[in-house]
C-alpha cells in the first residue's frame, strides 16, 4: 500500500529470478515504501537513467551519421551529404570521431579546427558550422547537455581569428572579355561534348552544374528557352535562360543522341551526364589552366557592366544573382526576361566579333554597345 492505494509489482519470473532473489527484491521494495517512495516509479527512473547513459555513450561519428541521414531528404543537392561526410572524415573524426558525444568540449573542438583555421579558412569555417550543427542535434536528442562548444559568437570568436582577417575572398580566374571571341574561335575547333558544353556555358553565362545537369525536358527549342528548376539552382529559385541562335544550334547537335526527356543534353562518354570536371580538363588541354569555367561568368559581367548600357538589375538577373539590397529585391519580383533576351543576344554578337588589334581600344557607346 502507498498513500492508501494498492500497487502491484512483479519481481521477475521463476526460474529467471530465484526465491532468494525475489525475497531480497521484496525487502528492498518494502524499504522504499517505508521511505515514502514508489518502488515502480523508482525502477522506471533507474531504467530511464540507464537508457540515457547508453545513449550518451554514442560517439561523435555515430551522431554525425544520424544527423546526415536525418537531413539528407531536405538537401537539394545530392552531393551535399557527401561533402559533409568527406569533411568530417578528413578533419574531425580522426580526433573526436570515436569519443562519446557528451565528452566533446571546447578544447577538443579547437584541436580539430586550429591546424587548418588559417591554412584552409573556407574548409575550417564550414567544418566548424557542421560540428556545431551535429552537437546541437545531439543536445536536442538528449545525447549530450550544456552549451555548444563549437558555437562561434561569444565563444570561439574569442580565441580564433575572424575569417575575413585570415583570408580574403578569391575570385575565379577569368579571361578578359576582350579575349572571349578569340577563345571561342579556338574552342570551336576542339572535338568532343565538353567543348560544346563549355561554349554553351559561356553563351548562357550559367554555372557548370547547371549545364551538365541540363535535361531535354528543361529545353523549349521552339521558344528558345531553357528552364532550370529551382532544385538545381544555387538560389533555390527557377531560372529561365533565353537561348541565342548559336546556343540553340549547340544543343540541337546532340538531339539525335537523346533517349528521352529526362536524358542529359550533354551526355558523358560512359552514359549519363558529363563529368563536372570535363570542361576544366578541356581548358587544361588547351593550355588555359590559368582560367576557370566559372570565370567566364565574370567575363560576361565585366563586359555587360563596362561595354553596355543594360541596367544592373537585368545583368544580375541574367547571372541568377540575388539582389543584395533587400528592399530592391522585395519590389523586383519579375524575371526581366524580355530585357535579358536582348542582353544575351548582345553578348552572343560580341562573342562573334573578331579579336581587336592590340593597339585598338573599343569605343563605349552611351546606349547598348556590342
Amino acid at each position: 500500500m502507498l498513500d492508501g492505494k494498492a500497487r502491484m509489482m512483479g519481481l521477475g519470473r521463476y526460474p529467471d529470478v530465484s526465491l532468494e532473489q525475489a525475497r531480497k527484491k521484496a525487502t528492498e521494495c518494502r524499504n522504499l515504501v517505508r521511505e515514502g517512495k514508489d518502488p515502480i516509479d523508482t525502477r522506471n527512473t533507474e531504467r530511464t537513467t540507464e537508457r540515457l547513459a547508453r545513449l550518451k555513450s554514442l560517439t561523435f561519428d555515430q551522431c554525425a551519421r544520424a544527423y546526415i541521414e536525418a537531413n539528407r531528404p531536405g538537401w537539394k543537392n545530392a552531393k551535399h551529404a557527401a561533402q559533409w561526410e568527406t569533411t568530417l572524415d578528413t578533419y574531425a573524426n580522426p580526433i573526436i570521431g570515436k569519443l562519446p558525444v557528451d565528452a566533446i568540449d571546447t578544447t577538443l573542438v579547437l584541436k580539430v579546427l586550429e591546424p587548418i583555421w588559417t591554412k584552409k579558412p573556407e574548409t575550417a569555417s564550414r567544418l566548424r558550422g557542421r560540428i556545431e550543427a551535429i552537437l546541437a542535434f545531439a543536445t536536442v536528442r538528449k545525447y549530450r547537455s550544456g552549451d555548444n562548444p563549437a558555437q562561434w559568437k561569444n565563444h570561439l570568436d574569442q580565441v580564433l581569428a575572424a575569417r575575413p582577417a585570415v583570408a580574403k575572398a578569391k575570385n575565379h580566374p577569368a579571361l578578359p572579355f576582350a579575349q572571349v571571341g578569340a577563345f571561342l574561335q579556338e574552342l570551336r575547333i576542339q572535338a568532343g561534348v565538353a567543348a560544346r558544353a563549355l561554349e554553351f556555358t559561356i553563351l548562357t553565362a550559367t554555372r557548370t552544374n547547371e549545364v551538365i545537369g541540363a535535361t531535354w525536358q528543361e529545353l523549349d527549342l521552339q521558344a528558345g528557352v531553357w528552364t532550370i528548376p529551382a532544385e538545381r539552382m544555387k538560389a533555390g529559385k527557377e531560372h529561365r535562360v533565353p537561348l541565342c541562335e548559336r546556343a540553340l544550334a549547340l544543343v540541337q547537335e546532340f538531339a539525335p543522341l537523346s533517349t528521352g526527356g529526362g536524358s542529359p543534353v550533354f551526355p558523358g562518354p560512359k552514359g549519363g551526364a558529363l563529368s563536372n570536371m570535363a570542361m576544366l580538363a578541356l581548358l587544361k588541354r588547351m593550355g588555359r589552366s590559368g582560367i576557370t569555367v566559372h570565370g567566364f561568368r565574370s567575363s560576361f559581367r565585366d563586359w555587360a557592366g563596362e561595354m553596355t548600357g543594360h541596367p544592373r538589375e537585368v545583368i544580375e538577373h541574367a547571372l541568377a544573382h540575388q539582389l543584395k539590397d533587400k528592399a530592391e529585391a522585395a519590389y523586383q519580383r519579375g524575371s526581366l526576361f524580355t530585357k535579358r533576351q536582348r542582353l544575351m543576344e548582345d553578348w552572343a554578337r560580341f562573342c562573334e566579333l573578331p579579336p581587336a588589334p592590340a593597339n585598338v581600344v573599343p569605343i563605349q557607346r552611351t546606349g547598348q554597345c556590342i
